[in-house]
């Protein structure tokens, strides 16, 4: 069998790529851009093709080639392979769909959330690996553990997935299992409101079998909520239990959100019926993941700690920086942060504007908005870009006024960073755009 993947560098669907490849299926795909994903592919046995498909020859007989497409939510239904797929009757599903698929064939545990998704899959997964349940795990991050991949192909009937609410994709799995971490007003460009977010979670929590189970944030208001209306059995967590000190005191990742996210893992292995020595013992040797407090050690052209993370939302820019700042509180912090969509940046800019302005940091530099191609709205980039929350954030923070500065280009910042920092402060590089391509990578090149 042959299974051809549409956008297959992205972090969710190259886990499904890998996955069909360790199954022993014939895997192609293709991306605009390369990336180390593609590359990490293309060593296992994809056949990658790199660069913008819109010129290509539609008439090309796919059925001779492909049993079946998956395709990213992002590519639109007229991309000439999608067309030339259902012109010849080949099967094509979304990743969404495809993923859908596994879960009605395995024992699902799918982690869901606005924030801490993919920290939280991760414990989970290697909680039940280290516990003997040999899982398959597909997660939005990688982990050295499972050989520096996002994917965990195991022989048991357990699956642990991460599942996105953004274009309600999470309304395609069925798992017996569904973690909510946290719920907040985010991917506005398709939800349109946070009740509407909201009533999308209520839904897929109807998706729980009889005998399934929600485990939830107590913690987090919106949630409860959700927890208030569901009729399905749950088991709560929150920080005001007595586990929480003891998983403060053994964690190796920092933060209060680090916490709740094991918290949330050690609820899970209860539930499956996991001695605590085990939770523990796993959960104390979690090291973090790819771009998740990510930390590097620079040493030239001066030393200094290079801490790299995926977050792009309000809130995991806070909780991230609170966690920087109580791992190094005598520290100079700079942040580098790339805002991640148009859309987002628009609908959340008062947000922006007040947790940055708060930042426990000695330096903020803005890079320009990552524009994340057909997923914006023809107008919203004129009302919105970094000039614009820069200039908000000088006007409600007077400490900001001077250290805060908007940096177009990655290139631009490389050439301020090697110019400006004097050794010893901690860089953070955030955003979930190509800032990590174009800038950490630079950065840790000779790592």
């Amino acid at each position: 069998m042959t299974i051809h993947f549409i956008g297959i560098g992205g972090i969710g669907v190259s886990a499904l790529a890998k996955y069909y490849l360790k199954k022993g299926w014939r895997v192609s795909g293709c991306d605009l851009a390369r990336s180390e994903i593609t590359d990490q592919l293309k060593k296992m046995g994809a056949h990658i093709r790199i660069g913008d498909t819109s010129k290509i020859d539609t008439c090309i007989k796919l059925r001779d080639q492909y049993s079946q497409i998956v395709y990213s939510p992002a590519v639109p239904k007229n991309h000439p392979e999608r067309a030339a797929a259902r012109k010849q009757g080949i099967p094509e599903l979304s990743y969404p769909q495809a993923l859908g698929e596994l879960t009605r064939s395995h024992c699902t545990i799918a982690v869901s959330g606005t924030h801490g998704k993919s920290t939280t899959t991760a414990m989970i997964g290697l909680l039940l690996t280290k516990a003997g349940f040999d899982p398959t795990v597909i997660v939005g991050t990688k982990l050295k553990e499972f050989g520096n991949s996002n994917c965990r192909v195991g022989k048991s009937k357990y699956l642990i997935i991460e599942a996105d609410e953004h274009f309600a994709s999470f309304l395609n799995y069925w798992p017996k299992i569904i973690v909510l971490t946290t719920i907040e007003a985010d991917h506005l460009d398709y939800w349109k409101t946070l009740k509407n977010l909201i009533n999308g979670f209520l839904k897929y929590t109807t998706h729980i079998p009889q005998d399934g189970t929600l485990i939830a944030n107590k913690d987090d208001k919106n949630i409860q909520s959700i927890l208030k209306k569901s009729k399905t059995k749950i088991q709560g967590y929150s920080l005001k239990q007595k586990e929480a000190s003891v998983l403060q005191r053994i964690l190796k990742v920092p933060g209060q959100h680090n916490v709740s996210n094991a918290l949330a893992a050690l609820t899970v292995a209860r539930l499956l019926r996991i001695p605590d020595k085990t939770s523990y013992q796993s959960l104390s040797q979690y090291k973090g993941s790819w771009r998740r407090f990510e930390i590097f050690s620079i040493k030239k052209p001066k030393p200094y700690t290079l801490v790299s993370d995926y977050g792009h939302h309000p809130t995991e820019i806070k909780v991230t920086l609170q966690a920087a700042r109580e791992k190094w509180p005598k520290k100079n912090i700079w942040l580098i942060y790339q805002p991640h969509q148009y859309q987002r940046t628009f609908y959340l800019f008062k947000e922006f504007v007040k947790v940055l302005s708060r930042l426990p940091v000695q330096k903020l530099i803005l890079l320009d908005i990552y524009d994340v191609a057909g997923r914006e709205e023809g107008n919203i980039k004129k009302k919105v870009s970094s000039a614009k929350l820069l200039k908000a954030i000088q006007a409600t923070s007077y400490k900001l006024q001077a250290t805060a500065l908007h940096i177009p280009t990655a290139e631009e910042a490389e050439r301020y960073i090697k110019k400006h920092l004097k050794g010893g402060e901690v860089l953070m590089i955030m955003g979930a755009g190509d800032i990590y391509q174009k800038l950490t990578l630079q950065l840790t090149h000779s790592l």
